[in-house]
């Protein structure tokens, strides 16, 4: 196969898979979400409402298209908008709204897509680290009007780098395959309202995520078994909770989820990396998006909730790479310094 064959192929899949009519294979998370913007024609004066628990990967592109974030509170579990929060912040310039499945979590779907079509606003659904939660037998990223996806090392479905955007919709179908590669060719219908970009998928990735999505429910049931067995460690640790997640969503297991009962647990979740533990605090020095220094300026009212979420979860890392060994060294590295751990002077 050459040419854009195994890409194509690999879209055929996606749509498949998760049962929507269109699938488009890009380079990365990034690129399907700033895609996703510009087929809705987001630009200068449009405000996109997103969660304050999010990443800067989330954000940075609403930024891209020209857009304005405006930053929205989680509830105090951290597993949806905060509604009331995100119900003040609707104006008229708002005209999208960005849910971010984080730690492969889906927040009420069914009431936030009652709110959008109150308003008259798209919902586009970060569901990077959601790839195979379902909420009543459907799709994380298929509930609104386009779902964005990575394949970065990490992820459930996996091809090293890359990413793909879900739609029912065939203009913005058309749109997203034209925008990710300059709009050449130009595609019948397509109207480039912008520049595109170069955002094609190498056919060697799409290859091999083609390959791993063949093999997509084994790659599934391996993470939810790797949380389920950090999970059942890590039972009865003092000053360890694990997070419960919603008996109504089918869980992809995307990390091991704890809460943090221990003093200074963001220290804690410091602390841990340091003793070879990976997790989203330590590691990757997880702050709620809104307090990110690239975002400083934009107008934005304290989140507390999400700050106070993010400080005290303990989101352990996972692929697909780890086997059980290393995950018994992580749980009896986090039961050791629980067990030892005290306030940091």
């Amino acid at each position: 196969m050459t040419g854009t064959a195994h890409t194509e192929a690999l879209e055929r899949e996606l749509a498949a898979q998760f049962g929507v009519r269109h699938a488009v294979a890009v380079a990365s998370g990034t690129a399907a979400l700033h895609t996703a913007l510009a087929a809705l024609d987001l630009g200068p004066g449009d405000d996109v409402l997103v969660p304050a628990l999010s990443v800067v990967m989330s954000v940075a592109p609403v930024i891209h298209a020209g857009a304005r974030p405006i930053f929205v509170d989680c509830t105090p579990d951290g597993t949806d908008f905060d509604h009331d929060d995100l119900a003040t912040k609707i104006t008229a310039a708002t005209r999208a709204i960005l849910p971010v499945h984080l730690w492969g979590r889906v927040g009420d779907s069914v009431r936030l897509l009652r709110l959008a079509r109150r308003y008259g606003v798209d919902v586009v659904e970060d569901a990077c680290q959601a790839q195979g939660t379902q909420v009543g037998g459907r799709h994380a990223g298929t509930f609104g009007t386009i779902g964005c996806f990575s394949m970065k090392d990490g992820k459930v479905l996996w091809s090293g780098e890359g990413g793909y955007l879900l739609t029912d919709r065939d203009d913005l179908y058309a749109y997203a395959r034209s925008f990710r590669s300059h709009h050449q060719p130009p595609y019948p219908g397509v109207r480039a309202t912008r520049p595109g970009h170069n955002y094609r998928l190498a056919e060697p990735l799409a290859a091999v995520a083609r390959a791993n999505l063949a093999r997509f429910d084994a790659l599934l049931a391996r993470r939810r078994r790797q949380a389920g067995l950090l999970r059942e460690l890590l039972s009865g640790t003092p000053g360890i909770e694990v997070v419960d997640v919603s008996a109504e969503q089918q869980w992809n297991g995307y990390s091991l989820l704890a809460s943090v009962t221990l003093p200074a647990p963001r220290a804690f979740c410091e602390h841990l990396a340091r003793q070879g533990v990976p997790n989203s605090v330590g590691t990757f020095r997880l702050v709620p998006a809104d307090r990110q220094p690239v975002f400083a300026g934009l107008p934005t009212t304290p989140c507390r909730n999400a700050a106070a979420v993010v400080d005290r979860t303990l989101a352990v890392v996972l692929n697909d790479h780890d086997h059980d060994g290393r995950l018994d060294r992580y749980a009896k590295t986090i039961i050791r310094e629980a067990r030892r751990w005290h306030r940091p002077c």
